[in-house]
């Protein structure tokens, strides 16, 4: 969701960017014929267009903004000034990249290939303007954005500026001409690298693969300016080695092993966007005007398919969720309840967030295992920010005498879904409170209605359930009861955002949303492992579908005491007969044979990976429908029961917290785009087979 501001400059501090001849007092109030673009000429002759979009809290390109750019290119190709510098006026970065709404529901590919085509004329331009060229990048360079500073001469960056081409993502591969541009500046494989997978990349590493010219901090950018509009600065190009991998049979060669790589994390038939980058740079990569061509129609082509067409609706269900944590909350401290592997993961994000995080466990190894995982943790995210980790670290504080109850604003429960352990720490820490704290639990399974019992203030008890693993996990139910504040949803929402975690409002029911609509998922998998189907056929056909990993595998990633936990909770309180447990797994949980964590499970695991037998029998026709209709049919029982509020919340929780195939939009896109009687139909058949576990919800029948 876009947020209107004001323009950027009028609340900037005058030093915090070298914006040229701007002040901060000017900058805003500039006239001039453009409602997103700002040009001065400085006292030596350079100048300076910013980029201040129009009631937008960021940067994005559109074919308003690239008209406008064009216009100013044609101003600048008549007065000559000795050089040009382009640099953003947010504080947020330099560019987002394109604007995505503009991509919503498109079905004509030649019209995209119109505006496509007039995008990369107005950055030919660019790249060929008679003047020294330099762009200035602090925060974010994206997408479009980046495609804007490779048409320029030379690139600045800030310390703080990173830079990618997330395209993939959206199913897409870049559309401006990066597809051109970048393999010809830096190592190809490199270039290829950061478009296949949308990484990003800081700006001293970018600086060493040759993708922008200089680091510097904010105070020396005029002089960096001057550097390269004087010619003094040396620009980056390709050495021998890139040129070398960009001819025909080294490209060949090359190709062969990028799409190995990308039939890894993307199947062709699901995400055609890699494939179609990797084909036409082997096919064009020693030609640009070839490759320019190509990059435009391949572009046009996939922007129409149904795998990116629901990839940027995935994307407008992040920013709805993003918008749920909008609110203001002023808490700096929180007091994390157990130190396991969910407790001690969620104080070590806490504080790496900025938080002060008191974590309390009976003992202390478990606080000592947690800081261990924690270092380790910021060592991979925080890679060269020394600085951040030190302080993190240091925000993250052993408690073993439970000390931080009393000055926390947020307290966190995480002991093991045990109803009675819990309702005892409530009792024990509740009088220990601060008036305006907020209690949270992290089950993920016990109604509230049960664990608020004795409590003095139920007001305050609010549901914050992560999902393991937590750094990588970006969903986060919020769990409300008819007792709560809403105040305190809204704090718990707005913490979230803080944490840079995506807030999914639920009212409390056995499993709320997403361990409900996974438990069945689960365990129709045990069933047909318990009717002699191979444990890898049945993982196959669903990582065929579109799941990142099949149900067994997943059953022992999250380990199979807590999958048993989880079902046998469920059973009886879902309103509709759900599969016993097999006696095998009881035994195998019973042995200590937990899964991942314990090293063999259903599988064995070696180096944290399963151990698979090659060989994969045909599953039967029906294999996918058994697997993803319970899922489906549990999402339509917590609309009808007003679990959840709307499809949206459904389909991005099950998205962000399962990884539900993305490139299907989510559960309940997929049962309208297949249609809501073929699934409500297909449900009865299966039922009429294998039994009422199948029986369609009414809540089909309620769906237009």
């Amino acid at each position: 969701m876009k947020i209107a501001a004001k323009p950027a400059l009028a609340i900037l501090g005058k030093r915090d960017l070298e914006l040229g001849p701007f002040t901060v007092d000017e900058a805003p109030l500039e006239a001039g014929p453009w409602a997103n673009w700002r040009l001065r000429a400085d006292e030596d002759g350079i100048a300076w267009l910013l980029f201040d979009k129009k009631g937008s809290s960021a940067n994005t390109l559109s074919e308003e903004v690239l008209a406008e750019l064009d216009a100013v290119l044609e101003k600048l190709e008549r007065d000559r000034p000795r050089g040009l510098v382009i640099r953003s006026a947010k504080r947020s970065g330099f560019i987002a990249g394109a604007d995505i709404a503009q991509f919503r529901g498109v079905t004509e590919s030649k019209q995209i290939e119109a505006l496509i085509a007039r995008g990369h004329a107005v950055l030919d331009r660019l790249d060929r303007l008679p003047l020294p060229t330099v762009v200035v990048i602090h925060g974010f360079c994206l997408g479009g954005g980046l495609e804007v500073a490779l048409a320029c001469d030379y690139r600045i960056a800030v310390d703080n500026a990173s830079f990618g081409f997330p395209e993939v993502l959206l199913g897409l591969h870049p559309g401006l001409g990066g597809t051109v541009r970048l393999p010809r500046l830096i190592n190809p494989v490199q270039a290829m690298t950061m478009m296949l997978t949308g990484h990003t990349e800081r700006a001293r590493r970018a600086r060493a693969l040759r993708l922008v010219d200089v680091v510097t901090q904010e105070r020396h950018v005029r002089g960096a300016v001057k550097s390269a509009v004087t010619g003094e600065m040396i620009a980056a190009k390709q050495d021998l080695l890139g040129r070398l991998m960009n001819t025909g049979p080294t490209r060949s060669v090359l190709a062969a092993r990028m799409r190995g790589e990308a039939a890894k994390r993307a199947p062709r038939q699901h995400y055609p966007a890699p494939y179609a980058l990797i084909d036409n740079w082997v096919s064009h990569g020693g030609n640009a005007e070839a490759m320019q061509k190509a990059e435009i129609s391949s572009f046009a082509k996939l922007l129409v398919t149904d795998t990116a067409q629901n990839l940027v609706r995935v994307f407008y269900l992040r920013e709805n969720l993003k918008s749920l944590a909008d609110g203001k909350w002023g808490g700096r401290r929180v007091h994390v309840l157990g130190a396991g592997a969910m407790g001690g993961d969620i104080a070590a994000w806490c504080a790496w967030h900025g938080f002060v995080v008191s974590l309390f466990d009976t003992k202390p190894e478990p606080i000592a295992g947690a800081i261990k995982r924690a270092a380790e943790l910021y060592g991979k995210i925080g890679r060269d920010d020394r600085r951040r980790i030190r302080d993190s670290l240091d925000r993250l504080i052993p408690d073993l005498k439970g000390e931080g109850v009393a000055t926390a604003d947020l307290i966190i429960e995480a002991v093991p879904e045990i109803l009675d352990l819990k309702r005892k720490i409530f009792a024990g820490i509740e009088p220990k409170m601060k008036p305006n704290a907020i209690l949270a639990t992290n089950t993920s399974s016990i109604p509230l209605e049960q664990l608020r019992e004795g409590l003095p203030h139920p007001e305050r008890l609010v549901g914050i359930h992560f999902f393991n693993p937590v750094s990588r996990m970006q969903l986060v139910e919020v769990v409300s009861h008819d007792k709560v504040a809403d105040a305190v949803l809204a704090d718990a929402r707005a913490f979230l955002g803080r944490i840079d975690r995506l807030p999914a409002p639920v009212k409390s029911a056995p499993g709320f949303l997403v361990n409900r609509a996974l438990t069945p998922y689960l365990l129709e998998a045990l069933v047909m492992l318990d009717a002699g189907m191979k444990k890898e056929t049945i993982d196959k056909a669903a990582v065929d579908f579109g799941m990142p990993m099949g149900p067994i595998e997943l059953a022992d990633d999250v380990g199979l005491d807590i999958c048993l936990h989880v079902a046998e909770m469920l059973r009886g309180s879902v309103g509709r007969e759900m599969p016993d447990p097999p006696q095998w797994l009881k035994d195998m949980v019973a042995k200590g044979e937990l899964g991942k964590k314990s090293g063999k499970g259903l599988y064995d695991w070696k180096d944290g990976h399963a151990v698979k037998a090659h060989e994969e029998a045909t599953p039967p026709p029906d294999t996918i429908d058994r697997l993803i209709l319970p899922m489906l049919n549990v999402c339509a029982t917590c609309l009808r029961e007003g679990v959840v509020a709307d499809e949206k919340i459904v389909d991005g929780a099950l998205i962000f917290a399962t990884g539900f195939a993305p490139f299907r939009g989510g559960p309940m896109h997929y049962a309208r785009t297949r249609g809501v009687a073929d699934i409500r139909d297909t449900l009865k058949r299966l039922a009429a087979k294998y039994g009422p576990r199948f029986q369609p919800d009414p809540g089909w029948d309620t769906l237009k």
